[in-house]
């Protein structure tokens, strides 16, 4: 390329750059004449609508959301529903699951017990010379023989503690064949004991079928009156083993602590095993709190009848599965419940009077033996102590017909010669 080309080649460039620098400013002259313009029509605005450019957002998204407000209610609601549907199935889903984890077949006796003997020779050492072995035992027991129906002696009693006791106490006596008035009442304080263990045995392995271990051998011993304990019919290890089984399930379900709910279940019933006076769930708190059992589950025993606001979700839960437990067709029958509370009474107010070392209802109530002791009355005060409680309990006790009370004194002088 010759020196006359570079030179026309740069005339060439420099004009193409003075052009392109001349539209370069051409184009800021017009940026600055486009911005001077937004900002007019902006001011323009801001004073005919009266509002700051702030102000004009918040006006446009205000009109966009009265746009979309009646679309947006309806997605809400709408999500609303399919929540609450589904949380209604899920609901239904865990209770009825937690049912079916409850579930559990068990028999409970509720007044009589039977004891099968092998021959019907039998019944007459058990009746004994005049009726004295029978009386003994029944007085020794607190329960009502009846010895009517062939091959099997039938022992009543609305208590089913005297009732376990009586039973053991004749089928060891049938075993043993001494049966009289001494060897009864030995047998019978020997068989007590027995069924003390049987109670510490037995809550354990109520406490051991929940999940719980290490409790102390007196708590242990409460839970295991729970064997020989109904609550309207319905035996209270099943009602407890129902009610921690539930519990337990939907406590897992929901995502609470199982292990309150677990030993809030256990103890929610222990005050009806208890004696004092108050609700059961007062004497359960009570006993509780003398063991030093934790504060949450205390309440869950506190809570579980409402008396009480409920504190935790662990309590709402106990409550729950206490009623789900209670209130299932054929689970308890109030007439039951009925029947021992009344019988109680009756021999709650025969021991409030002086002299009397204890009492036992018979014949659905018609009948109540009292026990006197003979160093504090004499007959004559027996015969007026006996009056003054049927005359108390025709006023207090609504039972058909005539309350018969029968006061037994009797004094027994035993002397023992040893031989060397």
């Amino acid at each position: 390329m010759s020196d006359q080309d570079l030179v026309t080649l740069e005339k060439k460039l420099l004009e193409k750059q003075e052009s392109i620098d001349r539209q370069k400013e051409e184009l800021e002259k017009q940026e600055k004449e486009i911005s001077k313009l937004k900002e007019e029509y902006r001011e323009k605005l801001s004073k005919t609508s009266g509002m700051t450019s702030e102000e004009a957002k918040k006006e446009l998204l205000k009109e966009i959301e009265d746009k979309e407000s009646a679309t947006v209610a309806k997605l809400i609601k709408e999500k609303e529903e399919e929540a609450k549907l589904t949380a209604d199935k899920k609901a239904r889903e865990i209770l009825v699951d937690s049912m079916r984890h409850g579930a559990l077949n068990y028999i409970a006796e509720y007044t009589v017990s039977e004891v099968k003997i092998p021959d019907e020779d039998l019944k007459g050492r058990i009746i004994g010379k005049e009726g004295r072995n029978i009386r003994a035992f029944e007085q020794a027991t607190g329960v009502d023989v009846d010895l009517d129906e062939e091959g099997v002696i039938r022992l009543s009693s609305f208590d089913q503690v005297r009732r376990e006791v009586a039973k053991r106490s004749l089928e060891l006596l049938i075993k043993d064949t001494r049966i009289q008035p001494f060897r009864i009442e030995e047998i019978v304080i020997q068989t007590r004991k027995e069924v003390e263990k049987i109670m510490l045995e037995e809550g354990e392995k109520l406490a051991h079928e929940v999940g719980v271990f290490n409790l102390p051998p007196e708590l242990l011993s409460v839970l295991g009156r729970f064997k020989f304990r109904t609550s309207y019919g319905q035996n209270l290890i099943v009602h407890t083993l129902e009610d921690a089984k539930i519990g337990m399930h939907i406590a897992e379900e929901l995502g609470a602590n199982v292990n309150v709910v677990r030993l809030g279940c256990l103890f929610h019933d222990i005050g009806k095993v208890v004696e004092g006076e108050g609700s059961h769930v007062k004497l359960g708190v009570e006993l509780l709190k003398k063991f030093n059992i934790p504060d949450p589950i205390v309440n869950c025993v506190a809570e579980h009848h409402e008396d009480i606001p409920f504190s935790s979700i662990e309590s709402i839960i106990v409550h729950i599965a206490d009623s789900i437990s209670g209130a299932r067709p054929g689970a308890r029958y109030e007439d039951v419940e009925e029947y021992g509370k009344r019988l109680r009474d009756m021999e709650e107010i025969a021991k409030k009077y002086d002299g009397v070392e204890d009492a036992y209802a018979f014949e659905a109530g018609r009948e109540l033996r009292v026990i006197i002791n003979p160093g504090k009355l004499d007959d004559s005060q027996t015969t007026i102590v006996a009056a003054k409680i049927r005359d108390e309990l025709s006023k207090s006790q609504a039972v058909p017909g005539e309350i018969k009370v029968t006061a037994i004194r009797e004094f027994r002088a035993v002397a023992s010669e040893f031989s060397s």
